[in-house]
């Protein structure tokens, strides 16, 4: 099914706007696979570039590197507090992560991963800001962008038939006691508390920063991302991520632009 953005309030732009993608690499499914659609520039892509710099990691290919200190931000406390999203790969969440459902294959995933992809057409969202959401930093958008609310909803519906139920240490680690009453209904049936009204697009930048060091990371984030920060960001690609075995760093299984489908009926 088309869903078309064009005279939504997020300005959109033609799918021809990205470089080439990356081929689609081959994971070897194993049981505790696990997949997810993020939102994802792609590798050649400045902010993509950046992202991988500083969290130390680029999840395109798999290198790592080396973060020394940084105005005020000793080496070893920078490993610490970018090891979780380092793991993760830059990325916005569209699809949580999940194992495939029984009977579904990697193949079949694959399939309508670029059905999902030709059938969307790209946006921008007009502003990134860095913020803190409770105790990590992360690129949001500076506004409501609908566009990306509709993504984010479509890409839960549409894999929602991929996904395993979640295990009982999974919906454990997310304290459903603790949601509210939404976010715990969201959870046990897609998988994840936040989605639909609870959704809140977000390119993670560090893992929990102790209060202590919060004066210092922003402005080390906003010196590192200033080229990025107060500037659009185009909304043309979305990607298939994988991890190979529970607790393993996520890579890039494809990346795809948006809107192939729409490209071949105007050519």
């Amino acid at each position: 099914m088309m869903l078309s953005w064009k005279s939504a309030s997020c300005a959109s732009r033609p799918a021809n706007n990205r470089p080439a993608v990356p081929a689609g690499r081959s994971i070897q499914k194993v049981k505790t696979v696990r997949y997810a659609i993020y939102f994802a520039p792609p590798a050649n892509d400045r902010l993509s570039q950046t992202a991988a710099r500083w969290l130390g990691r680029d999840a395109f290919t798999g290198e790592t590197y080396e973060l020394p200190a940084h105005s005020g931000l000793d080496a070893d406390t920078r490993q610490t507090l970018t090891a979780d999203p380092r793991r993760y790969g830059f990325h916005g969440t569209l699809k949580a992560p999940f194992p495939l459902a029984d009977g579904r294959s990697e193949a079949e995933l694959v399939a309508a991963f670029e059905d999902f992809a030709a059938n969307l057409d790209p946006f921008e969202i007009p502003e990134l800001t860095l913020h803190q959401l409770g105790p990590f930093f992360a690129l949001v958008s500076a506004s409501h962008c609908q566009p990306l609310q509709d993504l984010a909803a479509q890409a839960v519906r549409s894999f929602e038939p991929f996904r395993a139920p979640l295990s009982d240490a999974d919906l454990a680690r997310r304290n459903p006691d603790k949601l509210p009453e939404r976010q715990r209904r969201y959870l046990k049936e897609f998988g994840y508390p936040y989605v639909f009204e609870e959704f809140q697009f977000h390119l993670t930048l560090t893992g929990q920063v102790p209060v202590e060091t919060t004066t210092t990371m922003r402005a080390v984030l906003e010196s590192t991302f200033a080229d990025h920060i107060g500037k659009p960001l185009h909304v043309a690609s979305v990607a298939l991520f994988v991890e190979p075995q529970r607790g393993a760093p996520f890579l890039v299984h494809s990346l795809l632009p948006l809107g192939s489908a729409t490209q071949r009926k105007i050519a």
